[in-house]
Parts: structure tokens; sequence; C-alpha cells
């Protein structure tokens, strides 16, 4: 009798509709008291406790049901776990499920939580392209493809993003307009990503279908997000007017206040975990408040203890972003050359630590010292290019760091270095099943201006992988024609045609212009002949009898000094020599006559000037004789 009745509510609850699920729960709990394991008492018990939100209890009944209970209810497992934070178990058990759109969206929304967002916008693709959506799922789907689509562009994934445009429909929802303005942030658009936040915000607030306090938390992120992309195009007037309009607790300049205010915040848990870009931010600004207390012991604790369970060396922002706040922490307040000698001697214990090194690079740009800087980051090249392992390889060539060195090459005009640089890179990479397409584009159009053949043939075999696998990519196709042409042109004949003609490009240029302005000059060249022109001008000017007047100090103008009088035209002769000149006394009359030419002689004078002449001739003639008397002396 007890296992018919315990049959009969199983059945009952299978064929029963009962809209409130309180009581449904009690139905189920009833019957699990007098059978532990009926599945299909816990199978409603689960669906129940979903319903109302529960999630975790959710998952503790569909854990302690064991493989039965899992297989039976897979999709609302997979759904338990979703809700519960663990995302990449929610992601592989839906994925089993097969095709049903329910468990689909599941993985789709799993995976875009564990930040797969790859794999997201593929299930979110194949999703809109099925012609058997119910209800508003399009809709949900055209959200999710945008909001999809963002974080690929946040992760510098584009590649693997589709280039959606928003149509006139997404931008009559405030969550697609949302979306699409944080693509455009992505993108570096500010502009734009300002013009749709402010419609999203504007969409908010005239929805019929909010109420006043969804509105209210639909509207703070999208206030949030405005505020940071005024803060970033220095518009502060603007951004402190919307700061009034966000209703922030407190406000405070006070670091130490800060620091108190920060750290008194709840940490999001369960499915409101922040994404990696966001606790990155959170974790720098917690370092950023540390330092500005002047915590740096606490500082370097904390990360030290962080590096030495982060791998070594990585390319992850997330861990070189702790090697920065270390190295900030031990040189304190310092900046420019004396941070950098404190930091030289962490680094020669650290040699593989791509944050420390790339700080290094940083203070040596910033004090304007390239050479130092190409210095470091080759050194940390060649010491991760001389090792074994697999790993410092890939990080070796990583897009960022090669393009670090070729941006440093690029401010010296090292052309060669660059052109070698980016053929190591490319042969590296074309070798290896993931490939950066952004790196190898670069590489392509590099090497194709090398006059090495080996460069050549990298070129060319890079623009043909690239042009085969978008053949309606145009800069591939240009690429892959001007690498064959000048070796095999007919292998590039039938590509001619899918290039823009001539004419089409240079329809827009005004040939009589070019001609009238002549040929362009370098820098060198212009300097040269502007100070061509301006010697020109100089002999011009003295030809001319042009004289540039002067300013004179007061200091060396004489006293009585009149600008009105014109000066005397004798003033640089000796004052003998003036014809102003009268002399004073007897002596000085009877000289004056006497150097007067024409007058009369004194012979007495001649006699005198004849013997002290004598005198000076005989004193002058010996060698070594000398006429001074020796001086009297102690003995």
């Amino acid at each position: 009798m007890a296992a018919a009745s315990v049959q009969s509510l199983s059945t009952l609850l299978q064929r029963a509709s009962i809209e409130d699920h309180e009581e449904v729960l009690k139905a189920c709990n009833a019957a699990l008291k007098k059978s532990k394991n009926d599945v299909h008492a816990q199978h409603a018990k689960a669906v129940a406790l979903l319903k109302l939100d529960r999630y975790d209890d959710a998952l503790r009944v569909l854990e302690e049901g064991g493989d039965a209970l899992k297989k039976r209810a897979s999709l609302e497992y997979a759904y338990a776990l979703y809700k519960c934070g663990k995302w990449s178990e929610a992601a592989d058990v839906a994925a089993r499920l097969g095709s049903g759109r329910g468990a689909k969206h599941v993985e789709a929304q799993a995976s875009y939580r564990a930040e797969k967002f790859a794999n997201a916008a593929e299930i979110y693709k194949n999703l809109s392209n099925e012609d058997t959506s119910l209800g508003n799922e399009q809709n949900d789907i055209r959200i999710n493809t945008l909001a999809t689509n963002a974080q690929l562009l946040w992760k510098r994934e584009a590649g693997l993003a589709e280039a959606i445009r928003p149509t006139r429909e997404d931008l009559e929802a405030f969550e697609t307009t949302y979306n699409a303005a944080c693509s455009s942030l992505a993108r570096g658009d500010l502009r734009q990503s300002e013009l749709l936040l402010k419609r999203a915000k504007e969409l908010c607030k005239t929805s019929e279908y909010l109420s006043p306090e969804e509105k209210e938390v639909e509207l703070f992120p999208i206030a949030i997000q405005e505020l940071y992309v005024l803060i970033r195009q220095g518009k502060f007037e603007s951004a402190e007017v919307l700061v009034k309009e966000i209703s922030f607790n407190q406000q405070h300049e006070n670091p130490y206040v800060l620091h108190k205010l920060f750290h008194s915040t709840q940490t999001p848990t369960d499915n409101d975990k922040l994404f990696e870009f966001q606790k990155n931010a959170i974790v720098g600004n917690s370092h950023s408040l540390d330092l500005l207390v002047q915590k740096f012991d606490g500082v370097i604790r904390s990360t030290s203890k962080a590096l030495a369970q982060r791998p070594y060396p990585s390319t992850s922002s997330s861990d070189n972003i702790l090697s920065v706040y270390n190295a900030a922490a031990r040189v304190q307040d310092k900046t420019g050359q004396k941070a950098i000698q404190e930091i030289r001697p962490l680094l020669e214990r650290r040699p593989k630590d791509v944050g420390l090194v790339l700080t290094v690079v940083q203070l040596y740009v910033a004090i304007g010292n390239i050479t130092s800087a190409i210095s470091a980051m080759e050194n940390f090249m060649r010491i991760l290019e001389e090792s074994i392992a697999e790993a410092d390889q890939d990080v070796r060539f990583s897009p960022g760091l090669v393009s670090v060195l070729v941006s440093l090459y690029q401010l010296e005009g090292r052309k060669n270095h660059i052109r070698a640089e980016l053929g190591k890179a490319a042969s590296y990479w074309r070798q290896r099943p993931q490939q950066p397409t952004a790196l190898l584009r670069t590489a392509a159009a590099s090497l194709l201006h090398s006059t090495d053949p080996s460069d050549l043939a990298i070129s060319q075999e890079l623009f043909n992988k690239i042009h085969n696998e978008n053949p309606a990519d145009r800069f591939a196709t240009a690429g892959y024609v001007a690498a064959y042409a000048t070796t095999d042109a007919r292998k590039i004949e039938a590509d001619l045609e899918n290039l823009p003609p001539v004419q089409e490009l240079v329809s827009d240029v005004d040939v009589a212009a070019l001609e009238e302005a002549g040929v362009p000059q370098s820098s060198s060249s212009i300097a040269a002949t502007a100070a061509v022109l301006a010697g020109a001008r100089k002999r011009a000017a003295n030809d001319q009898n042009v004289q540039s007047k002067k300013r004179v100090r007061k200091s060396r103008l004489p006293k009585e000094y009149d600008p009105n009088k014109a000066p005397d035209p004798e003033r640089w002769l000796p004052l003998r020599e003036r014809s102003t000149y009268r002399p004073k006394g007897k002596k000085g009359k009877q000289r004056a006559a006497e150097r007067t030419q024409g007058g009369i002689v004194n012979e007495k004078t001649e006699e005198a000037l004849a013997a002290s002449t004598g005198q000076q001739q005989k004193g002058s003639s010996g060698g070594g004789g000398s006429s001074k008397k020796k001086k009297k002396g102690k003995r």
C-alpha cells in the first residue's frame, strides 16, 4: 500500500498544474519523506526551487540525487550551476545535451560569464540563423549577440567578432543601444559611445515596461559608463554635473577616507561576480589607494605573494599589473632615472618579468632615452629567445611585445631592425596552429619592401595564406598581387581584375594643384632651403644699407647722452689727435708745438733724443751681459 501511495503521489505531481511553487515544494517534501530515492519527486522539487530563485538549494538537491537525477534533469542541473556561478561546469553540462534550444541558451550564457566569448558568439550566431525561434527569443539573441561582440572587442579579439552595425530597430531599445555604445567604446570611438549612451539613458527613462525601481537599477551602469567616457574626453564640467545625478553615498578627496570607503564595499559573489578585466581594475584601484596612503610594505608583500602563484613569464595583464605595482611600491615616490636605478636590480633578479621590463622601458621613454629603452627590450627578448621552454618562446613572439619593440625602432627610424623583427615573428607564428592575424598582416606588408629574397618569400607565403582565407579582403588581394608581381606574374592575372582600376583610385586627385605645388621636400631639405633664403635676405639687407636697430643698455651710454644730437665723428680717435684738443700749461704747449709738422726744431731736444736712443741701443746689443748691480746680502 505504501509503495502504491508513493507511486500515485509521483504520478499526481507529474500531471499537476499547481501555480503556487510553494505548494509544489510541500508536496515533493511529503513524497520524499516516504521515499528518499523518488526521482520524480526530486526532479519536481528541483524545478520548484529554481522557480522560487532558491538556486543553491536546487543545486544541492540535484547533487544529492546522484547520476540518475542529473541525467533526468540535465537542463535544470546546468541552469542551477550557471545561477550559482559555476559557469565552466554549466557550459560543459549544457554542451552534452545536444541541439536543444534551451540547452544552447544555457551554454551560451554560461560561456559568456566564463569569458569564453568566442564560443558564445558562435552559439548565438547559429541560434539566430535558425527559423524555430519562439516569442521574444530573437530579440534576446540580438541583445546577447551585441553584448558578446562588445566583450570580444574589449579582449582585443576583434577578428572573432562580427562586423555588426546597429540597425534602426536596435536603437529603439535601451539594451541594444547600450551594447552598441560599449562596442564603440571598445573600438576607441568615444564620441559615438557618448551619443549612444545618452540615447540609451533616455530610452530607459521613458520605458513603459520597467518599474521605477527597475529603471534605477538599469540606469546606474549606463550613467557610470557615460561618466567614464566624459572623463576620457576631458569633459570634466559635464562629468561633475553627471556625478550629482548618480546616487553616490559619499565623495571624498582625502586618500585615507577613500581607502576606508573602498575596503568597506562588499565584493560581488555568485552570479554577480566581476569579469576578469573588471577584477583587474578593482585590484589596481586597491593597490593605488594603498600607495596613496603610503602602505608600501603591504603592497610589496601582497603583490610578491600573488606573483609567486602566477605563471612566469606571462602575457596576462592581470599578472603583469602586479609587477607594476610591486615596482611602484619599491621606488615609492621616485621617478625618472632614480626610479630606474631602484628597479634595475629587481629586474636582474626577475629577468623574464614582462610587467617589470615594460615599466623600465616606459620610464626610459618618459625621460627621452629611447636608445636605453631599446637596449632593455632587446636584452629581455634575447633572454627569452635563448630559453628552451616553449612557453617562453610564445611570450618572446607575443604580438604585444613585438609591437612595443617595433614602435621603439620606429622612434629612431630603424627600418631594417623593424623588418628583421617582424620577419622573425612571422617565421615563428606561421608554424603554429593559432596564428595572430594582425601581426602576420603587418609582417607581410613590411617584408614586401625588403630587398632580401628570403624576406620576399615569407611575404609571398603570408599574403597567399591571408588571401586564400578571405578573397574579398582588398588588402590581402593587393598584397598578394604585389608580392608575386615581380616573380610570377601569371599567378596573379585572375586577381588583377578584383583590384580597383587606377582611374578610380586617382579620380579625386587634382593633378594641376599637385604640379603647381611642386615636388614635396623632406624636412631636412626644407630646413636647408630656409637657411639659404635667410642668408640671401641678410645679404640683400646689407646691400641696401639697412641696419637693424639694436637695443643698447643704458649702463653703456654716456651720462650726458642725447639721442637727438649727432655723435662726434672723431670719437674713436685718441684725445691728443682730435682737432678740438688744446693742451694746458707751458710744457703741454711746448710738446704740442714740437709735434706740429713744419714747426721750429729745438737743438737741445734733438741732442737729448739722440743720446737716449744710443743708450737704448747699447743696452740691448749684449747677449747675456747685464749692467745691474749685485744685491748685497748676508754671508
